[in-house]
């Protein structure tokens, strides 16, 4: 529990720091630069998804190697996201839905719901992860791993589907205005 809170801390640490500091150690992108990255998250996102479900799949088949390396892999995507979302925000400007008024509050809703997920699945997700990586399958039996990986996996996986609707909504759908 007590790894699940440090790690927890450091990852809303960078993220908000990223934010609400101008930390000078992002480089300044290019419009072209920054939608080479979001197109990037965008990759990772689906690709995390994908070996969610078939975790998913696998544990619930009863393959639990398979299952395990996918859980491993989605998570190791998720670290790659995070470096590259970080690089992409710290470095570059704003994109803004410019798309109808209703699409534009259908939107901003998912937007809204798909960062209230990533946050609260940060630290569930970390939980699962670091229980699975410590116990052996029988050990697992005994500990909250498959409550807390459903939870985990179910906020996860919405996030990152609600993330890539609105990546399609912003980049391909409608358009958007840049600012910096």
């Amino acid at each position: 529990m007590g790894v699940t809170i440090v790690l927890s801390i450091v990852g809303y640490a960078l993220v908000i720091g990223t934010f609400v500091l101008d930390l000078p150690i992002y480089p300044d992108l290019t419009l072209e630069q920054i939608n080479l990255l979001t197109h990037a998250i965008a990759v990772i996102n689906v690709a995390a998804t994908v070996l969610l479900v078939a975790g998913w799949y696998w544990i619930r088949a009863g393959e639990v190697e398979k299952h395990r390396l996918a859980m491993i892999g989605a998570f190791a995507l998720i670290l790659l996201f995070l470096v590259v979302y970080l690089l992409r925000v710290g470095g570059g400007g704003d994109k803004i839905f410019d798309g109808p008024t209703l699409v534009r509050y259908a939107y901003l809703i998912m937007l809204a719901i798909h960062i209230l997920l990533s946050i609260v699945a940060v630290p569930v997700v970390l939980y699962a992860l670091i229980l699975g990586l410590t116990h052996t399958p029988a050990e697992l039996r005994e500990t909250s791993h498959a409550r807390v990986g459903r939870i985990a996996a179910a906020s996860w996986v919405l996030s990152l589907v609600l993330g890539v609707v609105t990546y399609l909504l912003l980049n391909h759908i409608y358009s958007y205005e840049f600012g910096m």
